[in-house]
């Protein structure tokens, strides 16, 4: 909290609003075509990313399941599963629609982030949980 209260502090905050103030002039300023575009891109993202942060959670059954095992190649297939799974649902929302660099980078980005998230979840999940 003390750095909230030095000059750096207030600096970083006032850059944080200008840049908040300055997306939605802009995001008012926009097409009605291009606003909805963006908007629907955004939704579905957000979306796919609560999915993402929900499925483990809503099957910890399966990781539980999976952990009886004791074998690593067993959890590999499970977070493999839950990230292809993921992955197709990601291109599935955005119509097959991956072309282009940026397309893919952001696409590969997202698949890495929930790559990520899967094995800490479900790892956190098996000993937790999981018990042998």
């Amino acid at each position: 909290m003390d750095f909230l209260k030095t000059v750096g502090g207030k600096i970083v905050g006032g850059l944080v609003s200008v840049i908040v103030i300055a997306a939605a002039i802009a995001l008012w300023r926009m097409d009605p075509e291009v606003r909805s575009a963006w908007l629907g891109g955004t939704g579905k993202s957000l979306g796919w990313f609560a999915l993402v942060g929900a499925a483990p959670w809503a099957t910890f059954f399966l990781t539980t399941w999976v952990a009886k095992f004791e074998n690593n190649l067993a959890g590999a297939a499970l977070v493999v599963f839950y990230t292809a799974v993921e992955a197709v649902l990601l291109a599935w929302l955005f119509d097959w629609g991956i072309s282009g660099a940026t397309a893919w980078i952001f696409f590969a980005a997202a698949v890495m982030l929930a790559l990520v998230y899967n094995i800490l979840i479900c790892d956190w999940i098996a000993e937790r949980f999981g018990g042998a």
